[in-house]
């Protein structure tokens, strides 16, 4: 097989300058040896590929079928090259995974700082995959994403794990409601409940265990995935009769505090705490652009 492609470069070369000596010049080598590397594929193919006239050189059938395949190879190889220096000068895309209620309240915050520090070193964007934390773990797995960020701890081998900020789970809800409730307030009110698959459910659902009450003793409106859904239901909910309450990261609904849309309280005696952590691959431990992104991160702890 013709391996060298230098070879057929100076095929090209020899036909669009339509001389053997112009070739030799642009190529920086002897004539002899443009003659020889025309031979060497000549010989390969056991066919004559150019004839050398007075005026120029002349391309045989087989040489203008070799010509329209090596013009085609030399746009696959500068295509390829192309590719390669994107590799090299790390133009790519920087992509971070984060669970729900950090990627649409959290991060969005911070994103541009991000992108900001990213671009000092390449080129492209930094985009943002949100799902469910085990989800954004095995994309992390499977090197679809480069950070990962998220609110429940799903460990794995192979991955290294930074505590990143606290969080904290209120109770809440669209009308003003104790700011102090015990086991007995929480039977008063109508429930919107995470599903069963969170991490929110699973950590309240402890927590109410331990004071003496069980989930299904609420009464239950509604069980919703999305953080968002759930805060949008209770914002719109009714303000005639019980209130309609869920437990929620802090983080999600801070705004809505802020402006007197919703109303906070806490579980008496009890205070539901987590981690967020950042996580990526320990084969990218000293990463510069991975480095960079986590020690940021990590600078914000005290969101």
């Amino acid at each position: 097989m013709l391996k060298d492609f230098a070879k057929l470069q100076t095929f090209l070369m020899v036909i669009k300058e339509r001389s053997f000596s112009k070739a030799s010049a642009k190529l920086g080598i002897s004539q002899p040896a443009v003659t020889q590397q025309i031979k060497f594929i000549e010989d390969y193919l056991d066919t004559k590929i150019v004839e050398r006239k007075k005026n120029g050189i002349l391309l045989t059938k087989e040489g203008e079928d070799l010509h329209r395949i090596a013009i085609k190879l030399d746009k696959a190889i500068s295509s390829g090259e192309k590719e390669l220096i994107k590799i090299i000068n790390k133009d790519f895309t920087f992509v971070m995974g984060s669970s729900n209620a950090i990627g649409n309240y959290i991060l969005p915050n911070y994103l541009g700082e991000i992108k900001k520090r990213i671009k000092k070193r390449i080129n492209n964007d930094v985009y943002m995959n949100v799902a469910l934390s085990c989800e954004i773990i095995e994309q992390l797995e499977d090197k679809k994403i480069d950070v990962a960020l998220i609110e429940s701890p799903v460990f794995k081998d192979g991955i290294i794990y930074r505590e990143w900020v606290q969080d904290e789970l209120v109770v809440f809800s669209n009308q003003n409601i104790k700011k102090q409730l015990q086991a007995e307030d929480l039977l008063e009110f109508d429930w919107i409940c995470r599903d069963e698959k969170s991490h929110t459910r699973k950590l309240t659902s402890e927590v109410f265990e331990e004071m003496g009450i069980q989930c299904n003793s609420f009464n239950v409106l509604g069980v919703l995935g999305s953080p968002t859904a759930i805060k949008e239901s209770i914002i719109h909910a009714s303000k005639e009769g019980k209130p309609v309450v869920s437990i929620m990261s802090r983080h999600v609904i801070q705004a809505e505090l802020d402006e007197g849309k919703l109303f906070e309280a806490r579980l008496k005696n009890y205070k539901i705490e987590r981690n967020f952590y950042i996580a990526y691959s320990k084969e990218r431990k000293h990463d510069a652009f991975v480095d960079n992104v986590v020690n940021y991160l990590l600078s914000l702890n005290k969101i």
